[in-house]
């Protein structure tokens, strides 16, 4: 029996763990620089691959394209069904864009053990793509799982002095969430078993299914939200973010901020606004307020902390805050600023942690008292991380701009004061993010040890400006990305309304204008 042939997602998706196969069976442990460039050129080669994604997506067509469909296990209603929307497609690109700039920022930071980290790395990207391109539950599952070994042993073998106790920190909020979505899977297969005599994981065919509202739905919602809000994380489900970020790796926090929050995010708007479109509108008035409490009290804790990396951990809760704020709002504006916004904030918080990391790998330290005057001694680190913060807070121009207003103006059409609250949450960001800056980019020179920084090497240059070319691009012309995913937000919007009770209902009091 002849083999089915092999699209291009399957490419995408397993290139990474192939590449790490061929680097365990055929590169031996002692040649470190010749592991580094392999894990490098596979990740360059997945980048190359996914590429033809993007240049061949049909951005008017809203449906799945790419489309993969094979019969895995048939009797049970397992497929393999992968494909990408408008939505997926920017964080498939994100994925394969950060994992090569990750490994080569960890070109001299991780010494130890380097074949592992590497195969690591590539097998947590093979998970990623996973995440993001299944179309069966079961299948997502899977991926959504398997990804979780690998960042374990990202952060708990080459982190920090509490590495393990991050890492099982880590792995245990997860599975608490993962459990509680097996279950909702199991129940949602059943229920539309019993209801239509077809047993099945496919997630097209669930999403029309019309699950009845009520006490089983809000449920099965629950269930898979707390999974999301855990991964997000959403406010309070975070208290594990800034200790995986802190012991992380400089590379395993880029991923993390980068990608594996988005997961989340991504969660929310593919399975649970689809899923159970009631329920998502009954718990809305919840969402927004974890969103906005998040958004504020991120920006709060952030402003506070004396270490470089626990600042920007904590402003991933503020920033993630605004996605969860504008996908909730079931608006055209609010849904593309949430899935631009994914994009703007792996950018920037993934240069942030790059930034932080390049001054550690110097200074052996990450407190902001230990610095100052340094754009007087490394002007070109400076001035990137300046751009870097200025697209963080949203400056217009940049990329971070461009996902907040649209959030705002969508949060806006729903409640005026919901959008004035997380208005907020840009003024307290410029504060945290220039306070930070001034303290350690402006003033005296307090320290010698300061004087004798080298500026950024051919290298980091090499790893910080595709970034930055990214975070100027998107802020000058968002339409090249947000053009993508429009029509696939129109429709998810179509498919709520049509299946949600709400939509021939008067408006809830929290949506009043």
């Amino acid at each position: 029996m002849s083999l089915p042939p092999i699209g291009l997602l399957t490419v995408v998706t397993f290139l990474p763990a192939v590449g790490a196969l061929l680097i365990l069976l055929l590169v031996p442990r002692r040649h470190e620089e010749a592991l580094r460039w392999g894990g490098l050129v596979v990740s360059l080669a997945t980048f190359a691959a996914s590429v033809p994604l993007w240049t061949g997506f049909d951005a008017g067509d809203a449906d799945m394209q790419f489309e993969e469909l094979l019969r895995w296990m048939p009797g049970l209603g397992v497929g393999y069904h992968v494909g990408v929307d408008g939505i997926s497609v920017l964080l498939v690109l994100l994925t394969t864009f950060l994992m090569p700039v990750a490994l080569a920022s960890a070109w001299h930071a991780i010494e130890d053990r380097t074949k592992e980290f590497v195969i690591a790395m590539l097998l947590l990207e093979a998970g990623m793509v996973g995440v993001f391109v299944s179309l069966d539950l079961f299948l997502f599952f899977v991926f959504w799982e398997a990804m979780l070994i690998p960042m374990y042993f990202v952060i708990g073998v080459w982190g920090g002095a509490n590495r393990v106790y991050a890492a099982v920190k880590f792995v245990l909020y997860t599975m608490v969430g993962s459990a509680l979505m097996l279950v909702a899977i199991l129940a949602l297969y059943y229920q539309h078993g019993a209801a239509t005599g077809t047993y099945t994981f496919d997630l097209p065919t669930l999403t029309r299914y019309v699950l009845a509202p009520g006490l089983a739905q809000n449920l099965m919602f629950v269930a898979f939200a707390l999974a999301f809000a855990i991964k997000v994380p959403l406010f309070p489900f975070h208290t594990w973010l800034p200790d995986a970020h802190v012991e992380a790796p400089t590379a395993g926090s880029v991923i993390l901020a980068g990608v594996l929050l988005k997961m989340g995010t991504y969660g929310f708007l593919r399975f649970c606004l689809p899923l159970f479109p009631d329920a998502s509108v009954d718990f809305g008035p919840w969402v927004y307020a974890l969103a906005v409490i998040g958004i504020v009290y991120g920006a709060f804790v952030s402003t506070v902390q004396p270490d470089l990396k626990k600042l920007v951990a904590y402003s991933s809760v503020s920033h993630l805050g605004f996605v969860m704020l504008g996908l909730f709002t079931l608006t055209p504006q609010g849904l593309v600023g949430g899935v631009i916004q994914m994009v703007n904030h792996g950018l920037s918080t993934g240069a942030l942690f790059l930034m932080v990391g390049m001054i550690y790998e110097r200074r052996h330290t990450r407190l902001i008292s230990e610095f100052g005057g340094l754009w007087a001694v490394i002007p070109g680190f400076s001035a990137l991380l300046l751009i870097v913060c200025l697209s963080s807070l949203g400056l217009p121009g940049l990329n971070g701009f461009v996902g907040e207003f649209l959030i705002l103006v969508g949060t806006f059409s729903v409640n005026k004061w919901l959008a004035a609250a997380a208005t907020t949450g840009i003024i307290f960001a410029a504060v945290y993010l220039l306070w930070m800056y001034q303290r350690v980019a402006f003033g005296e020179i307090r320290h010698e040890a300061n004087r004798r920084l080298a500026d950024l090497t051919p290298r980091e240059w090499a790893v910080l400006v595709p970034v930055v070319v990214l975070i100027v691009w998107i802020g000058v012309y968002p339409k090249a990305f947000t053009a993508k995913t429009e029509a696939s937000v129109l429709a998810l919007i179509a498919q709520v309304e049509s299946k949600a009770a709400v939509a021939r209902a008067p408006l809830p009091w929290w949506a009043s204008r």
